[in-house]
C-alpha cells in the first residue's frame, strides 16, 4: 500500500455498492480495507486493497477483523459500514428469525464493529452509514419491518455518535445510496452499482455537516 494515500475501510465488498465504492475510493488512491465474509475477493486484485475476514455477527470475527486493521493501518480516513441485510424487506409482518438476522447484522454488527475503530480514526476523517431513505418516520410503511427499523436505528447512532465526535471534528454521515441495481433493489433499479458509488463519493468529499442524512439522488441533506 502507498503510505501517502488516505486510508478507507470499507465493509461487505464482495458485490454490488461494496464493490463499487471500493474501486471509486481505489481510483481516487486511497487504501482500501474491504471485509468479506470469507477474506477472498477474486473480483478485484488491487495493490492498494487489503481484504480482511468479517462476518458481522460473530463478535470474535470483529475482534479479529478490528485487530487486523489496526495492525495493517496507520490511522483512518473514511470508515464506510456498507455490509448490510434485507430477508424481510418485502414482508409485511415480522417474522422472528428473518427479523433478529437484519438487526443482527444492520444494527448490532455495525455498532460493535464501528466502536473499537473510533480511536483509530484520524482526526478530520469521516464515518459513513450506508442506511435508507425507507428509514426516515416520514417515509413510513407496512412492508420490510426489520428493515425498517434497522435503518432507523443506524441514523440515530449516527446522529448519536456525531455529537460524540465533534471535538475530533470527524463528520459521521448516513447515506441513502439511491435505488440500485443490487440483489436487492433488482434489475429494474435505475441506478447501477457504480452510479450509487459516484453518488456516495461526492457526499464524502462534498458534505460539511455532521449527523444529518444525505440523499445522494437529491443530493443533499434531507430532513428526517
Amino acid at each position: 500500500m502507498n503510505n501517502s494515500n488516505k486510508t478507507a475501510v470499507v465493509t461487505g465488498i464482495s458485490s454490488g455498492i461494496g464493490l463499487a465504492l471500493t474501486k471509486k475510493l481505489l481510483e481516487e488512491n486511497y487504501n482500501v480495507f474491504g471485509t468479506t465474509r470469507s477474506g477472498e475477493l477474486n473480483t478485484l486484485v488491487h495493490p492498494n486493497l487489503e481484504v480482511v475476514a468479517l462476518e458481522v455477527t460473530d463478535p470474535l470475527s470483529i475482534q479479529r477483523a478490528v485487530s487486523k486493521i489496526k495492525a495493517l493501518a496507520n490511522g483512518i480516513d473514511l470508515l464506510v459500514n456498507n455490509a448490510g441485510a434485507a430477508p424481510d424487506v418485502f414482508e409485511v409482518k415480522p417474522e422472528y428469525e428473518a427479523f433478529t438476522q437484519t438487526l443482527d447484522t444492520n444494527i448490532t454488527g455495525v455498532v460493535f464493529f464501528t466502536e473499537p475503530l473510533l480511536n483509530y480514526i484520524n482526526t478530520g476523517g469521516q464515518v459513513i452509514f450506508i442506511s435508507s431513505n425507507m428509514g426516515l418516520p416520514k417515509n413510513a410503511a407496512a412492508n420490510g419491518p426489520g428493515y425498517r427499523m434497522s435503518k432507523a436505528a443506524i441514523n440515530m447512532y449516527a446522529a448519536m455518535l456525531a455529537t460524540r465526535l465533534a471535538d475530533q471534528h470527524i463528520r459521521v454521515t448516513p447515506m441513502h445510496p439511491g435505488w440500485v441495481q443490487t440483489r436487492l433493489g433488482g434489475d429494474q433499479a435505475p441506478l447501477t452499482p457504480g452510479q450509487a458509488a459516484d453518488g456516495l463519493y461526492q457526499g464524502i468529499t462534498s458534505n460539511s455537516e455532521s449527523g444529518k442524512f444525505w440523499n445522494i439522488t437529491v443530493p443533499g441533506i434531507e430532513a428526517y
